[in-house]
């Protein structure tokens, strides 16, 4: 198999498409990331990686608090419309259609649509560059009950979505769901 050499790049297969949830500005807003994963065990901890100008940023570091939501595939067009419209300047929740609830950390809603939900506590941040690496400690999981299987979380019945970078497109488990920063644009009003 002959290799070329791309260069560095951020290449990393699969990457998640998470719904990042924060309380910003006192409402509940809602950013897709996708460049994220569990950073530790015990304790639990989840690591996500935002850009310093993104308006979620500010609720995460007002509330000390941020949620991880994990989007199934029948939300692939939420997910995208969240990762290309800005919150300060629309209210994505409602846009979206969210039933929102909130757990043990009031700064971190929730998304019910969506089967499997972290709530964060806010543990450390690093700058990276363009990024700051986001660690919670992840206070509590919430599963949709028809989402398990013999008590146990069921990846089949989640169906998250992954993002692919090259490609630019979301998949699920290995089907093709819609192309990133477009399939989005058909909820905007």
């Amino acid at each position: 198999m002959t290799k070329l050499k791309l260069g560095p790049q951020a290449l990393l297969y699969p990457m998640p498409a998470f719904l990042v949830g924060s309380l910003t500005a006192g409402k509940a807003n809602f950013i897709t990331v996708a460049w994220g994963g569990i950073a530790c065990g015990d304790p639990p901890m989840v690591s996500i990686a935002i850009r310093h100008t993104r308006h979620s940023l500010k609720g995460i570091m007002e509330n000390k608090a941020f949620s991880v939501n994990i989007p199934d595939a029948s939300l692939v067009r939420e997910t995208d419309y969240c990762g290309i419209v800005s919150g300060a300047k629309t209210d994505k929740a409602a846009a979206c259609r969210f039933k929102v609830f909130y757990g043990k950390q009031p700064g971190a809603p929730l998304i019910e649509q969506c089967p499997l939900n972290l709530e964060c506590e806010l543990h450390t941040t690093v700058n990276l560059g363009s990024h700051l690496l986001v660690i919670g400690r992840i206070t509590e999981c919430h599963i949709s009950e028809e989402c398990l299987t013999n008590g146990r979380a069921d990846v089949n019945k989640i169906n998250p979505i992954v993002y692919t970078t090259g490609q630019a497109q979301y998949q699920a488990l290995g089907q093709f769901l819609g192309k990133a920063f477009s399939i989005g644009t058909e909820l905007k009003t």
